[in-house]
């Protein structure tokens, strides 16, 4: 089996005190292996976000080679910077590895459910596919488990987080695995209307706060 790899970024520690935290949940697709730091996800949607006038930071919460289980296993660490809103895509590298649907299911289960109900923080869910190789009844349980967890916790949902960039060989790096930055920013392009009404749910939690 393919794994994804690389090195773990370190959380970005510097944002603006009124700016919006955003914390960008999930593996090397996030963390941006193989790309120099300013062309990676979290970078580029920052950018985009930025360009569209929202004051937001986003932070790198991407490890290479995680799996959910290591994304639940973090949770603590991640959420001590204090985000306001929570992009998370996590589940790539089970489905590469073959992990059982039912422990990813269990994983993202108990990560949304803190994250959307005990945190309370506005939450956006990226979805993953399984790779074809892994068999029709795999593929089935892993695919469905996303629009399942997202209905069930009522979050909001992008259904594939590699839309019109996956098996795109110009999108991708020489692995066939990973974005290059024209990937990115078509991952970015895709998701921005999302990102943005995760951010009005946020600003507004901010402002009544206030």
């Amino acid at each position: 089996m393919v794994v994804l790899a690389g090195s773990v970024p370190a959380m970005a520690d510097d944002a603006a005190d009124d700016d919006l935290r955003l914390l960008a949940l999930g593996d090397s697709l996030i963390a941006g292996y193989g790309l120099p730091p300013e062309q990676g996800f979290t970078a580029q949607l920052e950018s985009a976000l930025r360009a569209e006038g929202w004051p937001v930071t986003v932070l790198d919460g991407g490890v290479s080679g995680d799996t959910s289980a290591g994304g639940r296993a973090r949770l603590d660490w991640v959420l001590a910077d204090e985000p306001d809103a929570v992009l998370v895509a996590l589940g790539a590298n089970d489905g590469l590895r073959g992990i059982d649907p039912d422990e990813t299911r269990a994983n993202l289960d108990a990560i949304l459910a803190r994250l959307a109900g005990d945190e309370d923080l506005p939450t956006l869910f990226a979805g993953m596919y399984a790779p074809p190789n892994l068999g029709r009844e795999y593929e089935q349980a892993f695919n469905g488990l996303y629009p399942d967890l997202a209905a069930t916790h009522d979050v909001g949902f992008f259904p594939f987080f590699l839309k019109d960039v996956a098996m795109v060989e110009a999108l991708n790096q020489g692995d066939g695995i990973h974005p290059n930055a024209e990937g990115v920013a078509v991952m970015v392009e895709n998701l921005l209307p999302h990102v943005t009404d995760l951010l009005e749910q946020a600003h507004g939690n901010t402002s009544g706060d206030g």
